[in-house]
């Protein structure tokens, strides 16, 4: 409306608006066409989203059937109202201001006679210009993000790219709401990332809910978040998040969907293997090291958001040199020990033995140190097979609690790395099983194997969404519960004592678990379903 009332056409006729300038944003509505009538029943003729000129020279008299000719037409969805005054008014009737001001229709006056013709070839011109315009920046949209799936663009480049476009962050996460890449400002990391998995959740429940409004006030501006699932030949990898920005010519939402596109073809072409899990992390180490972050507490959401919490875990930084290490055999060595590990690229100016990585180890704060055995089992898992762990060197920095100290230990790891030969070291001379404490629990073996699979992540948050949720909004036990009473499967009171809760209220917090999944505990095959959604739970959590 705001651009319409600066057309020539529309200038000639000494434009006054009534309502809109002191309305909030009445003037910003979108006019999809315009139209000319004078009828008092042509709301039964309109769609949604027109300018209606008029002289009013067939309105009614009355003021209550003013009243509602004006309702009708909000109601109809009208864009805004245009009275061309000295046909049939000297004035616009105060009943139809105070309504139009009431429902928020912008309402305008003009003083001079016009061409209504004239007026509405200016307007439809400028219409059919814009969607001319959308219709060659889609493609253009098209062309480029097709071309980068053709020559196989990396993830974390195709959402660079759709930042870019859209001019405002952009955010990959998989189907457990952990970040995979993001290009975001560095100063609005820290605001964005904490709490990524909480947020991200709410903002899906309000896009299968849009009536959802009131919920929006809640949780801040995730409301406005544009979401696109990346998915193909019905399966579904994980989701493209757009945060607010400039409207884009060929619509935001197409931008976005164009992106979409390309990542899932580019998980199309990658197979059995999974590009994600190799580039999700990768960057955080990286960044971390040469200092691309705006302070610690945005380096740590961010981490967190990517599914490694500092907060509460030993961490230890390591470079492993001599021998190959992809993220996905570093991963199951991590879930080994019990932790989370970030890999990085090889230390920038640092000398060590190629081919070498750089990682951040977490463990759980509460259980024993790092020892020499425990190292060994972790660098053996790294290797390939038996030749390449004899070549690898693992250099490990001292413990360390927080951001700094984790970035001290990174450090330490890159000086013990400088000197190290291919084959040094006693603790590389030790023998042992790779993941022992794994061939004892195979379902923990098997999610550590699967974990990046998407269909095992679907499963974890399909089963457990009504806890999560429940948890996270109430700050209540139930996973905890769930976990202590499958922990314990034919003994409750072993249980209720491992949930540190008197059996009473243990069987109360079942039965509310019960009642929140629509399932029965005592079912064998409930059980192991609950038991591995809890498994992958725990390890995108650690």
């Amino acid at each position: 409306m705001r651009e319409i009332l600066a057309l020539p056409a529309v200038v000639e006729g000494v434009p006054e608006v009534l309502v809109g300038d002191d309305a909030g944003d009445v003037l910003a509505a979108r006019v999809r066409w315009a139209h000319v009538s004078d009828s008092p029943g042509v709301a039964r003729l309109l769609d949604g989203g027109e300018l209606l000129l008029t002289t009013a020279s067939g309105w009614p008299a009355e003021p209550d059937e003013l009243r509602a000719l004006v309702e009708g037409l909000v109601d109809v969805g009208i864009a805004g109202l245009v009275v061309e005054l000295g046909v049939h008014y000297r004035y616009v009737p105060a009943v139809v201001v105070d309504a139009a001001r009431e429902r928020g229709l912008a309402l305008v006056a003009l003083h001079r006679e016009v061409k209504f013709v004239a007026l509405t070839e200016a307007v439809h011109g400028r219409i059919i210009s814009e969607q001319t315009a959308a219709l060659r920046a889609r493609d253009d949209v098209r062309e480029r993000f097709t071309a980068l799936a053709l020559r196989g663009s990396p993830a974390d480049f195709i959402v660079e790219q759709l930042a870019r476009t859209l001019g405002s962050g952009v955010v990959l996460e998989n189907l457990g709401h952990e970040v995979v890449t993001a290009e975001v400002p560095l100063a609005d990391e820290q605001d964005l990332f904490a709490g990524w998995g909480m947020r991200s959740r709410a903002a899906h429940r309000r896009a299968d809910d849009p009536r959802a409004d009131d919920r929006r006030a809640e949780s801040g501006t995730e409301g406005d978040w544009l979401i696109v699932p990346v998915e193909a030949r019905g399966v579904r990898w994980g989701n493209l998040v757009a945060l607010p920005g400039p409207e884009h010519p060929a619509g935001r939402s197409s931008v976005l969907e164009q992106g979409a596109i390309a990542l899932a073809l580019g998980r199309l072409a990658d197979g059995d293997g999974d590009e994600w899990a190799r580039i999700g992390r990768r960057r955080l180490v990286d960044d971390l090291l040469q200092g691309r972050f705006a302070g610690a507490g945005a380096a740590a959401a961010r981490f967190e958001a990517a599914g490694l919490p500092l907060h509460g875990m030993r961490l230890h930084g390591m470079v492993a040199s001599g021998a190959a290490v992809t993220a996905d055999r570093a991963d199951a060595a991590a879930r080994g020990l019990g932790g989370r590990v970030v890999v990085g690229s090889a230390p920038e100016g640092a000398r060590v033995p190629s081919p070498a990585v750089t990682l951040l180890l977490a463990l759980p704060r509460g259980g024993a140190a790092l020892a020499d055995a425990a190292a060994v089992a972790f660098a053996r898992a790294l290797a390939a097979d038996a030749p390449a762990a004899e070549r690898l060197v693992l250099s490990v920095g001292s413990e360390a609690v927080g951001l700094d100290g984790a970035l001290a230990s990174l450090h330490e790891a890159v000086d013990l790395a400088r000197g190290a030969a291919p084959r040094t070291g006693r603790a590389l001379a030790a023998r042992g099983p790779v993941l022992r404490r794994a061939d004892d629990r195979p379902l923990v073996r098997l999610v550590a194997t699967l974990r990046d699979d998407h269909r095992l992540l679907e499963h974890g948050e399909r089963m457990l969404a009504p806890l999560i949720e429940h948890d996270l909004g109430r700050g209540g036990d139930l996973l905890d519960v769930l976990g202590a009473m499958l922990a314990h499967p034919g003994n409750r009171t072993a249980a209720a004592s491992a949930s540190h809760l008197s059996r009473s209220v243990f069987y109360q917090r079942l039965a509310l678990i019960e009642d929140l999944l629509g399932l029965d505990l005592d079912d064998g095959e409930t059980q192991t379903a609950l038991h591995l959604a809890l498994l992958v739970r725990r390890s995108t959590q650690r």
